[in-house]
């Protein structure tokens, strides 16, 4: 499987892809919630997914009125390994040769827009530039997350030397396309006491998980249970764009969930799961059977156990409305955040253009230390001071003050005080299990649940999956680990429904994040955890730089700022199952890894 790297080409480490001022900008405002990663500007108004705007499968090509046709390239134009954007007239097309053959696909990724002509193409898929989604060249088929939905495929033919694409207007503008789903066809839905699938938690383990099983062909009764009071939503932007409203943040109309019949109950709080009857208890008294469960719970955050930890205006971000209350809180007036891990830091960043002084508290003497290690993190360190904030390292809080119960001051262990109005808390998270204490499904001393590789606990026809979940890596051979991130509950859900429906999938995804501050992205692959060096090729002063961790003689992680799609082609490498030396790497010889393509 490793074939697509080889005839490595010697080149150096230029392979940084310089946006167009305009491109640049859409990642931040995509992820910054100005602009909902499912509203698209079509003829200048704002087009949102609806289902009847769904191509049928078998004919993705309406009356000829409606198509668009043209010649795009000569068959010469494109070498192997090639990807290039052509323009059809009502939009562009990924135009990709590999192997010989021309595929023709949307030309961005649903997620949140990135061109995909700036990714990477290699064992016949193309990874997303930003935030490493994959998309099958021959289908347009998401094979591996973030995001929803697929690209549209568009046909190709070769007529004396020229290569022609066709496709629909309609798929043009959309520029996404949703798998065909089953509707829900069980005559009890919505009323009774039973349903066959419950999923408790609906961030992305969970809407992946009930989205799965209506495209796989499922169509009984899918019931999915949350503590919050919207449908699932895009909780990674809430940090880095506190503003953003509960229907920008909306991962799916609510149409979709009646047109599919995936069942939502919003603040509903399990509190008591009986495997041996396969019932839940709901806080409200509320009793549910179920055949197969999966269970999401995520996690709940850490809150401060200071003196005057009950004083009003202090935070932690978990709803829209947390983080609605702090902007409005902050606008011209002294915030504190503490913690210096990826949601404090977004929140600080966020904050320095609203209130008057940002001030972020830390126990380690870097940000992010353990996650990118002391030189990325100081590196970060000075952006953030550069605008302002300003950071009390190797400290906590020791007191919270308030006048008439408001906020006013953060007393540091140092004994420093600090003026503040409003304090939001970035501690870390823990596990959302204790309602499954008594229940016979398996928690370890931390409170996570363990699963093996097909999402499933200890108890047949229970799964688990996302935060709290711990799990074999593959590729680092099969260690248990825990991994909090939004690509990884992604997959995790996936494959917890495949093996609801027995088709024995396992997870194999390879893990990436990324973190966006001051209009800037850092995009992380792999798993660092241990790493005992760091290798910086680049330049950390201008924030342009690679960093390779490595834990003995192998690459087991990689951050990138302003160096895309590096990042994306070191996850296709670990993906492919090859090891990176860092031998490799200490050299600065990368030309293992830009060989373009195949």
């Amino acid at each position: 499987m490793g074939g697509c790297f080889s005839k490595p080409k010697p080149v150096e480490l230029k392979i940084e892809v310089v946006l167009p001022e305009k491109e640049r900008g859409k990642e931040e405002l995509s992820a910054s919630g100005k602009g909902s990663p499912r509203a698209y500007q079509g003829n200048g108004t704002a087009r949102h997914f609806h289902t009847e705007e769904r191509l049928p499968a078998p004919h993705p090509y309406p009356g000829p009125q409606d198509c668009v046709e043209a010649a795009v390239c000569h068959v010469k134009d494109l070498e192997n390994g090639q990807m290039r954007e052509v323009e059809l007239g009502w939009g562009k097309v990924l135009l990709v040769k590999d192997n010989g053959e021309f595929h023709a696909l949307g030309h961005k990724c649903p997620h949140y827009g990135a061109p995909l002509v700036k990714g990477v193409l290699s064992r016949g898929r193309v990874r997303c530039p930003w935030h490493g989604a994959c998309f099958n060249i021959s289908t347009g088929d998401l094979e591996d997350f973030p995001g929803l939905d697929s690209l549209h495929k568009f046909q190709v033919k070769i007529e004396k030397e020229k290569v022609y694409v066709r496709a629909s207007k309609q798929a043009l503008q959309l520029q996404r396309r949703t798998k065909v789903m089953a509707k829900c066809i069980s005559p009890s839905a919505g009323h009774s006491g039973s349903t066959n699938v419950l999923i408790v938690g609906a961030g992305a383990a969970g809407l992946v998980c009930a989205e799965t099983l209506r495209q796989e062909g499922f169509s009984d009764r899918i019931v999915l249970c949350t503590l919050d009071r919207h449908l699932p939503y895009d909780r990674p932007k809430l940090s880095k764009s506190l503003d953003a409203q509960p229907e920008q943040l909306a991962l799916r109309p609510k149409e979709f969930f009646r047109a599919y019949g995936i069942e939502v109950l919003t603040e509903a709080q399990v509190v008591t799961v009986d495997v041996r009857n396969k019932k839940v208890v709901f806080k409200d008294g509320f009793k549910l059977e179920y055949s197969k469960l999966l269970l999401a719970p995520g996690s709940s955050p850490k809150t401060l156990s200071c003196k005057g930890k009950e004083v009003e205006n202090v935070f932690t971000i978990r709803t829209p409305e947390d983080a609605n209350r702090v902007v409005r809180l902050a606008r011209g007036r002294n915030a504190v955040v503490v913690g210096a891990g990826f949601l404090g830091m977004e929140v600080a960043a966020y904050l320095t253009e609203k209130a008057h002084s940002v001030s972020v508290v830390e126990l380690e003497e870097t940000p992010f230390r353990r996650f990118l290690g002391e030189r990325v993190g100081r590196a970060l360190m000075k952006m953030f001071e550069n605008n302002r904030v300003k950071f009390y390292m190797q400290t906590e809080v020791s007191e919270l003050r308030a006048q008439e119960g408001k906020l006013k001051e953060v007393v540091l262990k140092s004994s420093k005080v600090i003026r503040a109005d409003v304090c939001v808390v970035g501690i870390g998270a823990v596990p959302a299990t204790g309602f499954l204490r008594q229940s016979g499904i398996g928690l370890d001393s931390r409170g996570f649940i363990p699963v093996n590789k097909m999402m499933q606990t200890n108890v047949p026809g229970v799964f688990a999956a996302g935060d709290a979940v711990t799990f074999p890596l593959a590729w680092r051979n099969n260690r248990k680990v825990n991994i909090p991130h939004w690509q990884m509950a992604h997959a995790q859900g996936r494959v917890a429904a495949q093996n609801m429906l027995a088709q024995e999938a396992e997870i194999s995804t390879v893990p990436y994040l990324w973190t966006a501050m001051f209009g800037k992205s850092l995009r992380y692959t792999g798993y660092g955890e241990g790493f005992d060096d760091v290798i910086i090729q680049g330049d950390l002063e201008e924030l342009k730089f690679v960093a390779f961790y490595t834990k003995g003689d192998e690459v087991i992680a990689v951050a990138s700022m302003n160096y895309d799609p590096i990042v994306s082609k070191v996850a296709e490498v670990l993906g492919s199952g090859r090891a990176i030396r860092k031998r490799e790497v200490e050299t600065g010889d990368m030309s293992w890894l830009t060989g373009k393509g195949s």
